[in-house]
């Protein structure tokens, strides 16, 4: 056994080492990237009963101090007070309007069509599309645009700051910044156009209007549920890079408002995410149980055989809050990495059933094989 816990040390040692440098390939949004131009940007928000946050969304929006901005917001038939809120508050931001979504056809999945028909009516030389949910420091807009033309990209996005509540969505949603800081080569997703080495959050994804509408935008993957992925590759195939930043100073996002929404969200995204691969997430449920969980139960033979077998906790726990001091998340929820690994274990292999089952997955009242 003292085999198998030298060899798990080496490997959480390794782990240990490639986040550290793997970080310093994730540019940063700074107050110094910010341009000289203000070129008209354009703000697209799909909402699909968003009641919650629609009043501080748009209050929030109003903050904003770039100058040259248009606001379209996309009523996607929300059966909840949704429109009649997008109406009482709009006024509170200029060039603002509200379109009502087209019925979804067959083959589109929901947000994709929504933020393909808000699209078409953009006018802006980039366009930002951002969820409900997220929130925005005021100077956002120039940093970003600033970075984006630093970087001479097409596309610019990053994981936002999850200022999280309730056990399950501390558990999960900080376990994306975890899963891009361990897996994703990001010199390969920055400084290549290498499609296989991309990722995105939907919920902020800058892009110049040009390059987007050369590959088709969301028409392009109208089929993906995991569409900000498949979009950055196509960012990429076209010819122009993509940028993923660190943007935890500037964006946060409110994801998730019960266990429910976290259980179904990640349900719909995890096995779809690893591009419905068998033999990947057979690897990933391996490499998280051993690396991540096992340490745990390890702690009992510390205090009866050697102190070593405490070693592999320390270690996990230590990546793990390396990420999240990175990542701008609360300190005490890298101590919890144990039961955070076990989770996201049990939604892939949810999300796997699922699949396998062509129970489909469901998001807002609509479902997806």
């Amino acid at each position: 056994m003292m085999i198998f816990v030298y060899v798990l040390i080496t490997l959480l040692v390794c782990q240990f080492i490639w986040v550290g440098l793997n970080q310093h390939f994730m540019p940063k949004l700074h107050q110094r990237t910010s341009i000289q131009h203000a070129p008209l940007v354009s703000i697209l928000i799909p909402l699909r009963n968003e009641e919650a946050h629609v009043e501080a969304l748009i209050d929030n929006l109003a903050k904003l101090s770039y100058t040259n901005l248009e606001y379209v917001f996309l009523d996607d038939h929300s059966t909840d007070r949704t429109g009649e809120l997008l109406k009482l508050h709009q006024k509170k931001v200029t060039t603002s309007r509200i379109v009502h979504g087209e019925p979804l056809p067959k083959d589109w999945v929901g947000k994709v069509f929504a933020c393909h028909q808000l699209s078409k009516q953009a006018n802006g030389e980039y366009l930002l599309f951002l969820d409900a949910d997220v929130r925005l420091q005021p100077n956002t807009i120039d940093v970003a645009l600033g970075l984006l033309h630093k970087q001479q990209a097409g596309l610019l996005s990053g994981f936002p700051r999850f200022p999280v509540k309730g056990l399950l969505a501390s558990l999960l949603v900080p376990m994306q910044h975890v899963l891009i800081y361990l897996h994703l080569p990001l010199y390969l997703a920055n400084y290549t156009r290498l499609p296989a080495a991309s990722a995105a959050h939907g919920s902020f994804m800058l892009f110049d209007a040009e390059i987007y509408r050369s590959f088709g935008g969301h028409q392009a993957v109208k089929h993906s549920l995991v569409e900000d992925v498949h979009l950055t590759r196509a960012v990429k195939r076209s010819g122009a890079r993509a940028c993923l930043a660190n943007i935890t100073d500037f964006v946060s996002c409110f994801m998730y408002q019960s266990n429910q929404d976290v259980w179904r969200g990640f349900s719909k995204n995890a096995f779809p995410g690893i591009g419905r691969s068998y033999v990947l997430a057979a690897f990933v449920i391996v490499f998280y149980s051993l690396v991540f969980v096992l340490p745990l139960p390890f702690i009992w033979f510390a205090f009866s055989l050697h102190w070593l077998f405490a070693l592999p906790l320390v270690l996990s726990v230590s990546i793990r809050l390396m990420i999240d001091r990175m990542s701008n998340q609360k300190k005490w929820i890298g101590f919890l990495m144990p039961f955070s690994a076990l989770a996201f274990i049990c939604i892939l292999i949810r999300s796997m059933y699922l699949a396998i089952t062509k129970t489909g997955f469901t998001w807002k009242g609509r479902s997806y094989s």
